[in-house]
């Protein structure tokens, strides 16, 4: 903790006859706060994708692990018979909480997605569906796939596994894509950093010389490279950031009918996450304009 103290009093500071070597403008400086700036920028739109992909991971998994559903397809003659004994199969079931017959209203909204509002589901035939929820560590889907059968031979038990695990692994691999987009984004603002601090080092070997003939050591030079850059990198990544913070806040919020883009951005502490690129960004461009300086250094006769 110290030294990370250290450090940073150090780049505050500064000393203002190493200083002069670095240019403090010209398109060294504009380049270094644009990049760190735009990056910056995008890196708050890919954690807010990340972190916002996790929690939908968590919330498909959570609920529709909970939930699942019998469908009763039989004649019109045999279909009040086969829902009650699906019913009364359902209450016995051990781990089963309650099972509940979906209206036509709300069969109506779950099929308004492919066929729209005006559909005649009282002219239709369409199944009946009862809503089943779990409990504790859940029941026997196969036991009561085998009961179903002998009960009501209409009725079909979807326990949502086939639509819960490509919905989960597709949001992973989104909050996967997410992460290394942040990562695509460090090594590109490293990138255009070392390039910026080299053409800067190049742009002034006539001052390294003369500073070398008084008794300037390449340490002594480098630190007034690393200093300006990662000060430059810090005001941009935090313009950057705040930025991608405000166009984030202002994403419309996604309607119920929209759920697959429910909570999309930051919530919560969620909002404290992206205060960390600025420093991020800072501790990047210290280590590549230090590595591009003594590198270039070292070239310079």
């Amino acid at each position: 903790m110290r030294g990370v103290l250290a450090m940073l009093q150090g780049l505050l500071g500064g000393d203002s006859q190493a200083d002069r070597v670095v240019p403090p403008t010209g398109f060294t400086a504009t380049l270094t706060t644009f990049t760190a700036a735009s990056m910056a920028f995008l890196a708050v739109f890919a954690m807010a994708l990340s972190l916002a992909t996790g929690r939908l991971a968590d919330r498909w998994s959570s609920e529709l692990a909970r939930s699942s559903t019998v469908r009763i397809s039989a004649p019109e003659a045999e279909l009040d018979a086969q829902t009650r004994a699906a019913q009364e199969v359902l209450r016995l079931t051990p781990g089963v909480s309650r099972s509940r017959i979906l209206g036509d209203e709300e069969q109506r909204l779950l099929l308004e997605p492919w066929f729209g509002p005006d559909l005649p589901i009282d002219s239709l035939p369409i199944p009946r569906l009862i809503e089943v929820v779990e409990v504790g560590a859940g029941y026997d889907s196969e036991g009561l796939r085998l009961r179903l059968a002998a009960e009501a031979p209409g009725a079909v038990l979807d326990d949502h596994t086939r639509w819960r695990r490509p919905l989960v692994q597709a949001a992973n691999r989104l909050r996967t894509l997410g992460w290394v987009a942040m990562g695509l984004i460090i090594l590109s603002t490293a990138a255009m950093i070392t390039l910026a601090a080299r053409a800067a080092l190049a742009a002034n070997a006539q001052v390294i010389r003369v500073t070398r003939l008084v008794g300037a050591r390449d340490i002594y030079i480098a630190r007034a490279f690393v200093r300006r850059f990662t000060l430059r990198a810090l005001v941009g990544g935090a313009v950057g950031t705040g930025l991608g913070m405000i166009a984030v806040a202002l994403l419309p919020s996604a309607a119920e009918e929209g759920a697959f883009l429910t909570g999309l951005g930051f919530q919560g502490l969620h909002w404290l996450w992206p205060l960390v690129i600025p420093l991020l960004g800072a501790i990047v461009a210290f280590w590549a304009t230090r590595g591009a300086a003594l590198s270039v250094l070292k070239e310079v006769k």
